[in-house]
């Protein structure tokens, strides 16, 4: 298995003409983002070519209803296509649901995925239908063919603890996992204010076991490349000093450390 180290765009600021050089320069093979704009996507396609990335499209269903949110899923694959994603990461549904919704979204969307040529992973995510790791585990053995975007900070921050007790339920997601975001998490965020920091050793320690577990799964059923965004996000995810805003911590600096620790760590047990 490979791994392909994938730079997401939140946070970055400089133009992409400016970013993906820099992004290249890197490390990195793949850039995720939304679909841009329809008026920006000749020059974002132009600019992944250029730069020779893998695209993975980010989209972000939306409405009140289950309706409202299979009908933005769908419109959404659908613009992504034109840019020849390898991945889909959707971020689905409400937490807000019963499970009988939830059921029915998943009904739909995996109906539609089946007849697509693009992987589609739905994140577990605060905010969505895998805001916790038991409504997660629930549609898991409901619905063999649902994939996952594993970012686990979120359920350490959901759940005001790293997930000693909810290790089973990992296991069982690392066996749908195709695309990992390897940001660490604390009880009180989803995103310590520096990963390098000595007082969050032990959950980045944790997170990393994780991220073992998920390896050690796509490897085990002969998955052929392995995705891995290091999603830290600028303020107010990243942490700023009271009255001035100023950041804690240099984002990209703190994205690129993990990457490259994580690719060592592959490296060792993978390479």
């Amino acid at each position: 298995m490979q791994l392909l180290l994938t730079r997401h765009l939140w946070g970055v600021s400089e133009s992409w003409e400016q970013a993906f050089p820099r992004i290249r320069a890197a490390g990195y093979g793949a850039i995720e983002a939304p679909v841009p704009a329809p008026a920006d996507q000749a020059r974002f396609r132009s600019l992944l070519a250029q730069y020779d990335f893998a695209y993975i499209a980010m989209i972000f269903t939306s409405g009140n209803t289950v309706a409202d949110h299979f009908g933005t899923f769908r419109a959404q694959i659908d613009e992504s296509r034109a840019l020849q994603p390898i991945l889909i990461n959707s971020h689905s549904g409400r937490d807000a649901w019963d499970e009988d919704q939830s059921r029915d979204f998943f009904s739909q969307a995996m109906g539609l995925e089946s007849s697509l040529e693009i992987p589609v992973a739905h994140e577990t995510h605060r905010g969505r239908i895998f805001f916790n790791p038991w409504i997660t585990q629930r549609l898991l053995w409901q619905f063999e063919q649902l994939h996952l975007c594993c970012d686990l900070s979120h359920w350490v921050c959901v759940c005001e603890r790293l997930l000693d007790a909810e290790l089973e339920i990992i296991r069982e997601c690392a066996q749908r996992c195709t695309h990992l975001h390897t940001r660490v998490g604390y009880e009180q965020g989803p995103q310590v204010p520096d990963p390098r920091a000595p007082e969050y050793a032990r959950h980045l320690e944790a997170h990393e076991r994780w991220w073992q577990m998920i390896w050690e799964a796509q490897v085990a059923r002969g998955q052929k490349i392995s995705t891995l965004t290091p999603e830290y996000g600028p303020p107010d995810y990243l942490h700023t000093l009271p009255h001035s805003s100023v950041p804690v911590a240099n984002l990209w600096d703190i994205c690129n450390w993990q990457a490259q620790r994580e690719a060592a760590s592959f490296a060792i047990k993978y390479g």
